[in-house]
Order: structure tokens, then C-alpha cells, then sequence
């Protein structure tokens, strides 16, 4: 017999007892041994994964149905402005060269509209009333109250004073327009002339709309009224490209009367023109008016463009540093204001001056100095919200702080 078959035979009879040492002592150990080994496989047991204990978690404490208010100290953000807007005076008394009962102030803002925790307004704003040189279509809710004396300027504007209480009035010399009557400067400083008898409030002297035209009306009216410190409405950029801006500009300074430089939302326009008119005038003779754009018609673009003005102004752009003007009865152009429009929206005669008033109201937000208005509704009721938000004074922060008790 070979040897290898010799081995095979030994290893087959060793076997057994090899696997009984194992199950008897499981472990064998073996001295001068060779062995040869082809594929060798362990087998590991994986170890048991014991879990950690369970987290105790303590349960949430009750809800308990809050008894009081949590207090908390309220400090005001007052805030301190390096500019300020300046005063403007319309109209002069007899003592100051004019025949008016009293002067009108508007402007010297240091803080925004009715900031009263920081600064209330040093001026409360003024509502000027419209009347017109001519008869002139208008909506039945208004016709309605001013019918009898369309057709007198100064009766109008008598009416305006005395029965709706108007502390200014604007009288719109609409006849000079060359595509309606062309009135001549003349006649038409002839008619101012009649109002400032028939009233002795200040007065604001609107034109047509067309530069040369309302250049010449102007500086003949601006000779007439001589001293009486009117605003002159209005001046702009048009003037100027036409060349008359210095002669109406020099008409005004020359008769102490004061301009309303008017641009058409554009504050970088509003600068440009009134650094022009700087060249002829103190700067206490300018007001701006930056346009009313009327509710439903671009009203939240005005306000912008107002608040902006404002805001510029604290801020220190002295070319934006002068009392502003709204054209509020811009609002009457609306359709909305004067248009039938069926049973849901009626009555007509309080729909316009809700219309008129609510674009008031917004603007007075904005910080607006003066009023150009027409409803004698309108008036009454934005006269009176001015009363009463002037007559609460400088705020206290105790009583800021309690508004979730205030009782209005």
C-alpha cells in the first residue's frame, strides 16, 4: 500500500475520536502537527443587541387658562429727524400790506402726519373751497348747493365763506382758456379783484392750464392783488421750457405773492422746478403740489409719491422741504363719484362726497398741508377729523401703550 493511502486510512480513523474530544471538552489541543488546510469558513454568532432602558419622561404640566394680560413695558420709537418743512403764510392782514381778516400758516412739520407720540403737526392743515369764473358743468350732488350763484364769482365765493364756513378759496379762472372764452388778463384780474372785496379770506388764483396764457393772467393778477400774499396756481416746467417761468416768478416775488409749483407725480421733476423757481424766490413762497391722483384712479401712487416727498424732507432734501398742496377734488373726475350706477350703489348726493373725502383723508396720512375741495359735505367732515386729531396733543406712551383697552 502506498503511503498517501496509508495517511488517508489514519486520518478516517482519527476522525471520530477527534470530534468526541471536542463534544466532551470542546477544545483540543494538538503538538507536532501539520495540517493542511483548503478552504477555511469561520462562523461568528452575531452578539445580541440589548436595548438601553426606556427614557423616563416627566408628563407636561397642566394648561392653565391664562387669568391676566402679560405686561410688558412699551417705549415709543421716537425718532429725531434732521430736516423739517417749511412755513409758508398765504395771505396778509392789514397790518402786513394785505386786507385780509388774518393769515393762514401751513407747514413747519418736524415729525410725519400725526406722529403725536413724536411731534404733532406745528400747523394744522386747511381746506380751501373751489369756485369758478364761469358756470361750469359740475354734478348734480354739488350744483345742488352752489346753482344760484354759478354765475357770479364773488357771490360764489361769499357763499363758500359764509354758509360752508371755507377758511380759504380758490377761484379757477377757467374763462382765460383760449379754446373756451379766452378771457383776457384784464377781465380776468378784474374778477380777483371783486372777490377779494366780496371776502377777505386768503386767496389761491388758479389758472387754465395753458403756460402762456396763465403766465400773462398771472402777472397782471399779481399787480391787482398786490400785497394780498395770494398763491398763484400754478407754475411748472412747461413755463420754463417756454421761456415766462423768470418773468411770472419775478411778477410774484416783486408783489409778495407766493407760487404752487406743480409736477405731475415726479419727484425728481418737483426738484428740478423748484430749484428753478429758488432763482426768483425765498424759499417761504413756494408750495408744491405733486398731484392727486383720486381714489380708484391711482390714489395709493399719490400717496406714495406724497409720503415720499415727506419722509425726503425730515430727512434733509431741502428741495423737498416746502408745505404741499392736494387738488382733492380731483375726485369728481372719478365716474365712480358722480355716475349712475344702480340701487346698491345710491344715493348719488353721498356717494361723490365719500368719494371726495376718503381721498382727503388718505392724503392727510401722507402729510398734506392743503386741501382743494368742493362738497361742502366733504369739507365739514374732513374740517372736523383735523379738529379732532389736532386737539389730542402731544401722545403720552402710558396711553399708547393701553390701546387693546381704548374705548373710542
Amino acid at each position: 500500500m502506498s503511503e498517501k493511502k496509508k495517511e488517508d486510512k489514519a486520518s478516517i480513523k482519527i476522525s471520530p475520536k477527534l470530534l468526541e474530544l471536542l463534544r466532551k471538552f470542546q477544545e483540543v489541543e494538538l503538538e507536532d502537527v501539520d495540517i493542511e488546510i483548503g478552504d477555511l469558513e469561520f462562523w461568528v454568532q452575531p452578539a445580541v443587541a440589548v436595548p438601553p432602558p426606556p427614557k423616563v419622561v416627566a408628563p407636561p404640566p397642566p394648561k392653565v387658562k391664562p387669568t391676566t394680560i402679560l405686561e410688558e413695558a412699551f417705549i415709543p420709537p421716537i425718532e429725531e429727524y434732521p430736516g423739517s418743512v417749511l412755513e409758508v403764510k398765504l395771505g396778509a392782514t392789514k397790518s402786513e400790506g394785505g386786507s385780509r381778516s388774518k393769515a393762514i400758516v401751513i407747514g413747519g412739520a418736524t415729525s410725519p402726519a400725526f406722529y403725536m407720540f413724536e411731534n404733532p403737526p406745528s400747523h394744522p392743515p386747511t381746506v380751501t373751497l373751489d369756485v369758478f369764473d364761469m358756470k361750469v358743468p359740475l354734478p348734480k350732488a354739488i350744483r345742488m348747493h352752489v346753482e344760484d350763484v354759478m354765475e357770479d364769482t364773488a357771490a360764489w365765493a361769499k357763499l363758500a365763506v359764509d354758509k360752508f364756513g371755507a377758511e380759504m378759496v380758490t377761484v379757477h379762472l377757467v374763462s382765460t382758456d383760449p379754446l373756451i372764452k379766452d378771457t383776457s388778463p384784464v377781465d380776468a384780474s378784474k374778477t380777483i379783484e371783486e372777490v377779494l372785496q366780496a371776502v377777505d379770506v386768503p386767496l389761491i388764483v388758479g389758472g387754465c392750464g395753458d403756460p402762456k396764457k396763465d403766465a400773462a393772467v398771472f402777472k397782471k393778477v399779481s399787480e391787482v392783488a398786490q400785497g394780498e400774499r395770494v398763491v398763484l396756481s400754478s407754475l411748472t416746467l412747461d413755463m420754463a421750457e417756454a421761456g415766462i417761468l423768470d418773468d411770472v416768478a419775478n411778477a410774484a416775488k416783486d408783489n409778495g405773492h407766493v407760487v404752487l409749483a406743480f409736477t405731475a407725480l415726479e419727484l425728481n421733476q418737483a426738484k428740478e422746478l423748484n430749484r428753478r423757481l429758488y432763482e426768483f424766490l425765498p424759499k417761504d413762497s413756494v408750495v408744491m403740489d405733486l398731484t392727486t391722483a383720486a381714489l380708484g384712479y391711482g390714489l395709493e401712487y399719490s400717496f406714495t409719491i406724497h409720503e415720499r416727498a415727506r419722509i425726503a424732507a425730515l430727512m434733509g432734501d431741502q428741495e423737498l422741504q416746502h408745505p404741499v398742496l392736494s387738488g382733492t377734488t380731483n375726485s369728481w373726475a372719478a365716474r365712480e363719484a358722480w355716475l349712475k350706477m344702480g340701487p346698491k350703489w345710491e344715493p348719488r348726493v353721498l356717494r361723490g362726497p365719500i368719494w371726495e373725502t376718503v381721498t382727503a383723508l388718505v392724503l392727510l396720512l401722507a402729510g398734506v398741508d392743503l386741501f382743494m375741495m368742493m362738497h361742502p359735505a366733504a369739507v365739514k367732515t374732513m374740517k372736523e377729523v383735523v379738529r379732532q386729531l389736532m386737539s389730542t396733543g402731544k401722545a403720552k406712551s402710558e396711553k399708547i401703550a393701553d390701546w387693546v383697552t381704548v374705548k373710542i
